[in-house]
Parts: structure tokens; sequence; C-alpha cells
């Protein structure tokens, strides 16, 4: 068994998460301008005390704090924001993709990140967000190791479900190891990467079945998979959720 540390990038970009926030479903939708005056300004080209202002699960001294940590462990990371699906309960929504690469040594990691939001907006400036999904994939090597994160986006408190990561392609004889661990709020919030044992993967994939906290609340998983041909990181947030109409917004 070896102790290895791993990278987790949170992909939440805009603020801590809350599962505790309200729901949304009152607030005014942000327009195209203010999303658009947002990506600009997590990229760099603006202000984002004059796009955001603090309000339910949202926190702009946080957003500022995290995006000039991402910026810093990614230089060239963009952020890109675009229409999502509604939600069932007419909710409209908005799709992150944040996407970066570093350089260490001689080794080039990648970064993939996605959230989808439900946005509140006080009319001037967006001041509320529901985080409704999120995950994040770290790369490294020539190869790009494709790999599926089959892990639920919403369970029931009290349940068990399953963590499963999988290679997409076999194995062929290469000897692959992986590890997990829940990661605290404030790990999240932070950016920390913390400390994995690994085990060696059999079947092609890292397997795990895990129980929810008995209370709605929110789980953050960072998985680490190493391969001859690279390393893979994940994050990944399931929500719990004590009425089942919740699992599937």
């Amino acid at each position: 068994m070896v102790v290895r540390k791993v990278w987790t990038f949170a992909v939440a970009s805009l603020a801590a998460l809350l599962a505790s926030a309200p729901s949304l479903a009152a607030a005014a939708v942000p327009t195209s301008a203010q999303l658009q005056a947002l990506e600009a300004a997590l990229n760099g080209s603006g202000e984002l005390s004059a796009v955001l202002e603090s309000g339910p699960g949202l926190d702009v001294t946080l957003v500022e704090l995290r995006r000039r940590s991402l910026k810093q462990q990614f230089p060239d990371a963009r952020w890109q924001l675009t229409t999502g699906k509604p939600l069932r309960d007419g909710r409209s929504t908005v799709q992150l993709q944040l996407s970066g690469s570093r350089q260490e040594g001689p080794t080039r990691y990648r970064l993939e990140a996605q959230q989808q939001l439900v946005l509140g907006s006080s009319g001037g400036r967006i001041n509320a967000q529901t985080v409704i999904r999120e995950q994040s994939l770290l790369r490294s090597g020539e190869a790009e190791l494709p790999v599926s994160l089959l892990i639920p986006d919403a369970v029931l408190t009290g349940q068990r479900y399953d963590v499963d990561v999988l290679f997409d392609e076999p194995l062929e004889g290469a000897v692959a190891a992986g590890g997990l661990v829940a990661l605290t709020g404030q790990q999240v919030n932070a950016l920390e990467s913390p400390e994995l044992q690994l085990g060696a993967l059999g079947g092609g994939g890292l397997f795990k079945s895990v129980q929810a906290p008995f209370t709605p609340s929110a789980q953050t998983w960072a998985i680490l998979l190493v391969h001859p041909k690279g390393i893979v990181s994940a994050t990944k947030r399931v929500l719990v959720v004590a009425d089942k109409a919740q699992l599937n917004p």
C-alpha cells in the first residue's frame, strides 16, 4: 500500500457549496449580458464585484480567492458559461466549463471541470446560486486516458451507493493503482490536496460502496488512478437529500 498525494481541484469557481442554500425558484434569471460579463470577469477581463454580490449560496470574497488559486495553479485556466437545460421545476440553469493546464518538470497536467448551476439575480448583479451537479478531471501523460465516473449526482440520506471509476479501455496487462477519499468542506473551499492510500486495481477500475450521511448535505469525493501511461485525478460532488423528488432535478 502506498500513500500518494492527489491534486484535487474543486470545479466550483463561483462560491462555497452550501447544501442548505434556499431554492431560487422565485429569483430573477441572469441576462445573457450578465453571463457574458461574469465569464469575462472570471477570465480576468473585469472585476467580479461589478458582476456579483454576496447572497444565498454565493460569497464573492471566496469566489475571488478560489479564482486566484486556480489561476496560480493553472495559468491558462479559462471559464466558459452557457445556457443549460431547464430543471423539472422550470428553473433555468447555467453550464460552467473550466479548462486549464500546468507544466511540472517534464509532466503536463490538463484540467477539465463542469458545473450545472441555478443562478439568481437582483437585477443589477448576480447574487445567488445553487449547485446542481459538478465534477472535475485532471490528467497527466501523453495519452488522454479515458475514464468514466459512475457516481450519482444525488442520493438519499443514509443510502449506500457505489463510487466507481473505470478505465474505458482494457488494461491489457498494465498494473494500475487507485484510491479515493471524502473531502471536508474546508478542503473543498481551500482547493487542498489530501493524501490517499493506493491499492492495486482489479477489473479495470476502482469500485467502492459508501454510505451517505443521515442528514441532508453534500459529499465531495477525490479519486486518484495511477496508470503506466499517466495519472488521472477526479473530484465529484454528490448531493445528499431527504426527498426522493430531489434525486432527479
